[in-house]
């Protein structure tokens, strides 16, 4: 079997039947927009069948985060009307509306994750990518920043119960701070968080002295960085600190979140990365090798996804792909494109010099985490 068969996406065209409303930064069509980049590509190995279908959730794999009563709300809340008391559960405000098929679209979210799982724990695939993935914010009683499921948490359960050992990886320019709180007393999963500064941006945690409790101490690595960090910086600070853990810890399963917030021209946040920066961090994902749950994350500027997402598969399936977009997807989507012609950023507007502030604050994160993690895990 070559490379490109050990690599699967899992979606659904029922994904583009939900929204969350014409004026919420989360936009459901980026994901059938990067599919349609990445056919535009030739990236699907069997035009008849280009991906494994996501399928719901089962309930009892929700409850191994979520509590019942919580869900009982999300099901009142998918007529598209607010139940009683709904705010008490984070649902109804700007960031979670509640919207007609609300716990459909989240059960599929989910589904699709656990899918992700079967394909690299059951069958023989090394990496699985549910772009509609990474809900990182969910808590087990509320929803949060846009997300009402936590399907890494409830995809990660599913290994530990199984036994497995799991390293989670969020480059999402948010903390993951949903996935931290369900594993933060656990050293069977080490959960690692690199984003803009909580002083700066929601959620306001994921601070260097978040280092996990009781038999977790030690398995929570958090990496704030200051608002203008860039590629260089970013990618330096990835080096020193993510593969020395990752080998350390040894884990049987790797799951990243792969938000592409990140990125300059994101509206909702304040890093200074390139889609060429960001590519060189799933390069280096792909060379150790590991069994890999892929999932999507933020994104709210609908074509710096599509274009990010098409490469990070065309790196997972060890595809070569050229840089100019191909003239069908131009054609199709000319209007969400505007100016933009190529997968890479251009380099000029993007050099904006790195505060001196931001190179002292990653110093001092990567000091810590040497100084507090790395003799923990061995590293």
């Amino acid at each position: 079997m070559d490379r490109s068969e050990k690599a699967v996406l899992v979606f659904s065209k029922q994904f583009g039947r939900h929204s969350y409303g014409t004026s919420h930064p989360l936009k459901v069509e980026r994901l059938q927009l990067t599919m349609d980049l990445i056919a535009a590509y030739g990236l699907f190995d069997n035009p008849d069948a280009p991906w494994i279908e996501a399928r719901n959730a089962d309930e009892k794999d929700l409850l191994q985060f979520h509590s019942a009563e919580y869900l009982e709300m999300l099901k009142l809340a998918n007529t598209g009307q607010a139940p009683p008391q709904a705010r008490r559960f984070g649902l109804g405000s700007g960031d979670n509306p509640v919207f007609p098929g609300l716990f459909d679209w989240s059960l599929l979210v989910a589904g699709a994750t656990l899918e992700c799982v079967r394909q690299v724990m059951d069958g023989d695939r090394r990496i699985a990518f549910n772009i509609a993935g990474g809900l990182h914010h969910a808590l087990a009683d509320r929803a949060s920043g846009f997300c009402y499921l936590n399907d890494p948490v409830i995809g990660i359960s599913r290994m530990v119960e199984n036994g497995l050992r799991v390293v989670y990886l969020d480059v999402d320019v948010h903390h993951g701070d949903g996935v931290e709180a369900a594993f933060y007393d656990s050293d069977q999963v080490l959960t690692i968080s690199i984003h803009q500064h909580g002083y700066t941006l929601f959620p306001g945690t994921g601070f260097p002295d978040e280092m996990g409790e009781g038999p977790g101490r030690g398995y929570t690595v958090n990496v704030p960085l200051a608002p203008g960090t860039d590629d260089d910086l970013y990618l330096g600070v990835f080096m020193e600190v993510v593969p020395p853990l990752v080998r350390a810890y040894d884990p049987d399963v790797l799951v990243t979140q792969l938000g592409v917030d990140t990125l300059a021209t994101d509206p909702l946040a304040a890093l200074n990365l390139t889609t060429n920066g960001f590519i060189k961090l799933i390069e280096e994902i792909k060379s150790w090798n590991r069994k890999w749950v892929a999932l999507g994350g933020g994104g709210y500027d609908v074509m710096n996804v599509a274009r990010t997402w098409t490469q990070a598969w065309a790196v997972m399936r060890g595809a070569d792909i050229p840089d100019v977009l191909p003239d069908a997807f131009v054609k199709q989507h000319r209007a969400e494109l505007g100016r933009i012609s190529t997968l890479s950023d251009p380099v000029s507007g993007m050099d904006a010099a790195v505060p001196d502030s931001a190179r002292k604050l990653a110093a001092s994160v990567v000091a810590g985490i040497k100084e507090n993690i790395f003799p923990v895990l061995g590293s």
